[in-house]
């Protein structure tokens, strides 16, 4: 018996290995293939109910065929096709097919022998994908005293006039016709100079009403939740993180060592096992961050090493889960005046602020503005004082390459033509929020880029900022 169970193992280590059998290799293609599809039709229900759900929330509206225009395509390679023509359906709150209504679920079908893919939408507080499998929710009714949430006004001043003319139209169609990367694809550039909108444009079917995913922008986010809760003395950022899934028996196991500055700063020692750490089960799959972002290994004293990593934001969040369980996400994003930022969650309520926010591009130039403004917001502080300087400090270990690290933001320090104070946060397919306090300017892109392509920030910031001299 022993023998067999032997050679059962064997049998399963080597499929997949070079001159593993045939059948156990095209087994194990088909599973990939299936679990691809899963995961296809999970983005696809995500991006269709929180791209139609977060916009009719401000007023504006995404039709299905300017998603898959614009979100659902020049994505992954392993996805891409997939996605395309994958069928559909978004159900709605009071009528299935109702646009007056709000988006109660999506569905999207993977496998005749498996329930659909379904995003559910809560109202005012974005989307969730359900795990794979998970069975369909009944349509809810719509209360009989609803009526849509009001949205307080952006409160921004626009002063076109800081701009000549001339230049503001060559700046602006210069962010769009592919001068800073052949088949980037803009959908907004505004740039805010001494509190107020120099220059703000939009790609047809979008407004300052509509609001993308802003994908690892989401981590300069969530390095400004934890700025909020420093100051009200609940967490100090060198608190460890300290989840129970890293404790047995009373005691920490190496992992109690990492503190809320060393996820910041993407320092945190523990295992990923791809570069830029792809967390595709949390994001399309419908695992939780505590199944899948809780659990990888400490390979290197925690503060010692750079590697960038979903996880290590994913964790920082859970460190001040205390306040954000009495302050939520929405709550903290008001107070800074980010009224039109949705922070969605996994099905179980854990924020996944490594991606997933939906926000205007009015309201990342607040986020930068807030920085400018060293934490204050309506005459309120609401960030600790100096705040700004920790987030753009290198004071941990560094990336390679063109571009530091500070605390959940990107530095621009070593940017031709750019001052050596300018600070950024970066996100997937083209989202950029570029603050440079010496000049009082904050510089937003918003785009749709394709894999393979990209927008040259640093170059468009340094042309931004020679105009406004």
């Amino acid at each position: 018996m022993r023998k067999l169970i032997l050679a059962a193992a064997l049998a399963a280590g080597l499929a997949g290995l070079p001159g593993a059998p045939a059948t156990a290799q095209s087994a194990q293609a088909a599973l990939d293939a299936r679990y691809e599809r899963a995961l296809a039709a999970g983005y696809k229900a995500l991006f269709l109910c929180s791209a139609s759900a977060n916009a009719e929330r401000l007023g504006a509206k995404r039709s299905p065929q300017s998603i898959h225009e614009w979100e659902l395509s020049g994505i992954y390679p392993a996805l891409d096709p997939i996605i395309r023509d994958m069928p559909f359906e978004i159900l709605r709150r009071s009528a299935p097919g109702s646009d007056e209504a709000p988006v109660d679920h999506v569905r999207v079908p993977f496998a005749d022998d498996m329930p659909a893919r379904i995003a559910v939408h809560i109202p005012g507080e974005g989307c969730f994908i359900q795990p794979i499998g998970a069975p369909e929710p009944e349509v809810q009714p719509l209360p009989a005293d609803y009526a849509p949430e009001p949205i307080p006004d952006d409160g921004w001043r626009v002063s076109p006039g800081q701009l000549p003319e001339s230049i503001a139209a060559i700046l602006a169609a210069a962010a769009f016709d592919g001068t800073y990367g052949e088949g980037s694809r803009t959908t907004a550039a505004l740039i805010v100079k001494d509190g107020a909108i120099a220059l703000e444009r939009y790609a047809p079917g979008f407004s300052a009403q509509t609001p993308q995913r802003t994908w690892s922008v989401a981590k300069s986010i969530a390095a400004t939740l934890i700025g909020a809760s420093v100051l009200s003395d609940e967490h100090s950022v060198d608190d460890p993180i300290g989840i129970n899934y890293w404790r047995s028996g009373g005691r920490f196991d190496a992992r109690g060592a990492i503190t809320i500055d060393h996820a910041l700063r993407m320092a945190s020692g523990r295992y990923s096992d791809t570069p830029g750490n792809r967390t595709d089960p949390i994001y399309w799959g419908g695992a939780t961050v505590d199944e899948r972002a809780a659990h990888w290994p400490i390979l290197h004293p925690p503060g010692t090493v750079y590697r960038y990593a979903n996880n290590d934001t994913l964790m920082a969040i859970k460190g001040i889960g205390s306040y954000l369980d009495f302050y939520p996400a929405r709550e903290v994003l008001a107070r800074f005046g980010m009224h039109r930022t949705i922070a969605e969650t996994d099905w179980r309520g854990n924020y996944v602020l490594s991606s997933q926010v939906w926000a205007t591009a009015r309201d990342l130039a607040r986020l930068g503005q807030l920085h400018l403004d060293d934490g204050m917001a309506g005459g309120e502080r609401v960030l600790p004082e100096d705040w700004r300087n920790y987030v753009s400090r290198p004071s941990g270990p560094q990336p390679g390459g063109p571009f530091g690290y500070g605390a959940g933001w990107w530095l621009m320090n070593a940017s031709e033509g750019v001052p050596p104070d300018s600070f950024a946060a970066f996100g997937n397919r083209g989202q950029y929020v570029v603050v440079v306090p010496s000049r009082n300017i904050v510089i937003v892109r918003r785009g749709e880029d394709k894999v393979g392509t990209r927008f040259d920030i640093a170059g468009f910031a340094r042309d931004v900022l020679a105009a406004l001299e």
